[in-house]
């Protein structure tokens, strides 16, 4: 439930929490106090002339279609440019008719009052089929889509979507068993799709997810699962970023109540919820979607060329006009209120809050590409003003995340100090720069401190989620990571009575190890997507015209999994037992409580600076407040050997990873340093029979650390590490 009506942001940001950290963003204090100015104005005006934030973002109880409880109708749409609205459906046989014609209010609003029949009953039932009818300036009648719809249908006959008045009588309502979960102290995602979810050649239902998928999920440790394409999209091949009804659940997975059992069960295993939002752009659809709603081409766009994306051929929103920020965050609160998400990733960042879009701009991180003429300060400030809403309103479990290529700072820093509120960015460099590799390089010459450096080079106040690969390494036009390193092998060698192939040896084991270290390094959150966890082979391409309306690569090959005599489960097994060892010893939160450092505590780490993390000279004591700083907030990577192909780092005070990536060289009492002294064992190990690896570590080993200091570590230990092998240790005294 919302908390207070009205909140307020601080008079001024507190910017001296951002310069502690970055003092390069000193130079740009009068843009960011600027930003900031232009959204508490924006926050004033809400809470002065509409009755608080939590009123005005709660425009989906106003407009659209409702019923009363004199079962009379009452419908309101916003559309400033119509010279006239109507409704028609089912309740009149489609027919436009005077007695039927809306209002015109202030504002550009309009009104329809229907009273109920002379029975009591209501005049437009539940499921009734239903039409807006527009009178254009240019004079013609055209039919429309309510934008606040809560269900939409498509017919077989034709392929537009038509809008059904979803009204179920009490009984068929769907009642919420379980709260919220708490948030996370850090995310694991299981990033899914409901349409591509079974593995027949068809679309998914969202009962079939709840009862096939999600115990899927539970038993991979996974405490987040992000959904794709809920909102409504007419193409399916869209991926659902072509958004057509912003506040219909897609109705080919099912009805709206199936949608909140899902969410309902997650949660009573303690799962998190996120939606997959696209506030970025819209489908150009006229008929079923928001373009030219009202006759004209701008309404909630902006009009001329600011209102189209060029390469995505979709619409942009006007984030200056008062009722496209309402409807935009209504959406965000319907999602939540009637659905109970736990919060959003918000796609294509990038594209709103630069004028270029992201197009053609390589963002060298030159911080005048952040702060300069390019940035769309409207955009940012809607972004602001989302974040600031939804973690006003639902403290205790909100996430948001944001999609963002550019590296925009202060986009994951919170609203008071003057930054966008996000509390997770992607780290979307991460896949890229493992494709890359896979593509163009040989393993044995892969540059180990380019590999640790793009996995920590990062916004060390901003926490990010690590991925390997999403849904857009999955989509045609690329392969899957599995298939990137094993390709059409997998056909003939993933049975355990296939004879011997190198390929597949090679490839599952970097599966692992890629995994592993991008999870250990690369953020404070991890993200893979539905069945990459256990080397989904192939790619994701979904029915359309140019593969003749194929189902077979729109769906998730589970019996590969399930099937005990192929090796895909090997890979299925690793990635659920490092999940699990994520969640005991919770490394990735190990820096969550960063952003809400003191600014005296900071200082005292000042010189902390570089990427690196690597300590400096300095007094025991400050040593020591150094060393205690790396525990709580970031790894430290004690070796980086290029010739010997091997990677070592600790993340917090008891573990240490271990990598060898060398394809042909094992190597015995290899010595590594190690942070806190004491007795080490395996706690996980890519080479495990388990894993369907080669079994060649005894996990009886105990290792014992020696006090001589070792790589910048303050004792060392001594290790067997077999080739493309990656164990992890975990103190046990």
């Amino acid at each position: 439930m919302a908390q207070g009506d009205s909140p307020s942001p601080p008079p001024e940001p507190n910017v001296e929490a951002l310069f502690s950290v970055d003092g390069y963003l000193r130079d740009h204090q009068n843009e960011i106090k600027r930003r900031y100015g232009c959204f508490k104005d924006l926050v004033q005006h809400i809470n002065q002339h509409e009755g608080g934030l939590n009123k005005f973002t709660k425009g989906y109880e106003y407009y659209g279609v409702h019923r009363l409880q004199d079962n009379s109708i009452v419908v309101r749409e916003w559309a400033p440019g119509a010279e006239g609205v109507y409704l028609k459906g089912d309740f009149n046989q489609f027919m436009v008719e005077e007695r039927y014609s809306f209002k015109s209010l202030e504002f550009g609003r309009w009104e329809l009052k229907i009273p109920p029949k002379e029975d009591g009953s209501c005049i437009i039932p539940h499921l009734c089929k239903l039409k807006l009818v527009m009178r254009t300036k240019a004079g013609p009648l055209e039919e429309r889509i309510c934008p606040w719809a809560r269900y939409v249908t498509r017919p077989k006959e034709y392929p537009i979507f038509e809008q059904v008045f979803w009204d179920p009588p009490s009984n068929q309502k769907y009642k919420f068993k379980h709260p919220h979960p708490k948030r996370p102290l850090a995310l694991t995602i299981y990033e899914s799709h409901v349409g591509i979810s079974s593995w027949e050649g068809k679309v998914a239902t969202y009962k079939e997810f709840t009862n096939n998928v999600i115990p899927r999920i539970v038993d991979l440790g996974y405490n987040c699962i992000q959904m794709m394409a809920v909102m409504e999209h007419a193409y399916y091949a869209c991926f659902g970023y072509q958004v057509t009804s912003f506040f219909a659940a897609s109705s080919r997975y099912g009805v709206p109540e199936d949608l909140k059992e899902l969410v309902d069960v997650a949660h009573s295993h303690g799962i998190t919820v996120l939606l997959d939002v696209v506030h970025s752009h819209a489908s150009k659809n006229v008929v079923d979607g928001l373009n030219q709603f009202d006759g004209t081409n701008s309404c909630y766009f902006h009009d001329g060329a600011r209102g189209t994306h060029d390469l995505w051929d979709s619409r942009l929103f006007n984030y200056t006009s008062w009722e496209v920020l309402r409807f935009l965050l209504s959406n965000l609160r319907m999602w939540i209120e009637e659905f109970h998400f736990d919060g959003f990733r918000f796609d294509g960042v990038t594209s709103m809050i630069y004028h270029t879009h992201g197009m053609g701009h390589g963002f060298t991180g030159h911080y005048d590409e952040y702060f300069g003429l390019n940035t769309d300060t409207e955009s940012f400030n809607y972004l602001t003003l989302a974040n600031f809403m939804l973690h006003s309103f639902y403290p205790d479990f909100m996430i948001t995340v944001s999609e963002d290529v550019s590296g925009m700072p202060t986009l994951g820093r919170p609203v008071e100090d003057g930054g966008g509120g996000f509390d997770y960015r992607l780290a979307m460099g991460l896949p890229d720069m493992w494709i890359k590799l896979l593509k163009t390089t040989q393993d044995e010459d892969w540059n180990l401190d380019n590999i640790c450096h793009t996995l920590t080079n990062r916004r060390w106040s901003e926490p990010c989620i690590a991925y390997t690969e999403s849904h857009d390494q999955a989509l045609v036009g690329d392969k899957t990571l599995a298939f990137w390193l094993m390709d059409k092998e997998m056909y003939t060698h993933m049975s355990i009575i296939s004879e011997p192939s190198l390929v597949i040896d090679r490839g599952m084991a970097l599966h692992k190890m890629l995994r592993l270290i991008t999870i250990g390094l690369g953020g404070e959150g991890y993200l893979t997507f539905i069945g990459n966890e256990f080397g989904h082979p192939e790619w994701l391409d979904f029915p359309r015209a140019g593969n003749r309306e194929s189902y077979h690569y729109a769906r998730r090959q589970w019996n590969l999994v399930d099937d005990p005599s192929l090796k895909y489960r090997f890979l299925n097994n690793f990635d659920r037992d490092m999940i699990h060892l994520e969640a005991k010893y919770q490394w990735l939160a190990s820096r969550q409580d960063l952003i809400n450092i003191k600014e005296k505590d900071i200082q005292k780490m000042k010189s902390i600076k570089s990427a690196s993390w690597k300590q400096t000279k300095s007094t025991e004591d400050e040593k020591k407040e150094t060393d205690t700083f790396y525990t709580v907030f970031q790894s430290y990577i004690s070796l980086k050997h290029n010739a010997d192909k091997v990677v070592v780092f600790d993340r917090s005070d008891n573990l240490v990873f271990i990598f060898n990536f060398h394809p042909n060289s094992s190597y015995t009492d290899y010595k590594i340093g190690v942070k806190t002294p004491g007795t080490y064992r395996i706690v996980l190990d890519s080479d495990a029979e388990e894993y369907g690896g080669h079994k060649r570590l005894d996990h009886n080993t105990v290792f014992k650390t020696h006090n001589e200091p070792w790589h910048d570590r303050p004792c060392h230990t001594f290790v067997y590490i077999p080739t493309r092998t990656a164990i992890v240790l975990a103190k046990c005294d």
